[in-house]
């Protein structure tokens, strides 16, 4: 069962751990919004060690280029679109 839906509102969570993650840097702290799921996969943080994994749900989440670059000076309208695992992602009110 899915956790978010196509237009909630998500943060991507702020955290460093170490090894091979697939959520990049910039992104982590940052709210966008849920586009759609692409359904469940294995983790690829697990399977990068050829180590047995959970299926996790995939998201395709939104984000408006200037709330990612602090200085970005392009049009307001212009997004980011990233694919993001379910175990990164908190639901916003």
């Amino acid at each position: 069962m899915s956790r978010f839906s196509e237009g909630d509102t998500v943060r991507v969570r702020e955290d460093y751990p170490l090894g091979h993650i697939r959520t990049p840097v910039y992104i982590r702290g940052k709210e966008g919004t849920v586009v759609c799921d692409f359904g469940a996969f294995g983790n690829p943080e697990t399977l990068a060690y050829c180590l047995p994994t959970e299926k996790r749900e995939l998201y395709k989440v939104r984000f408006r280029q200037k709330d990612v670059w602090e200085s970005y000076r392009g049009p307001a309208a212009d997004t980011v679109d990233l694919d993001l695992y379910e175990h990164w992602l908190e639901k916003k009110s």
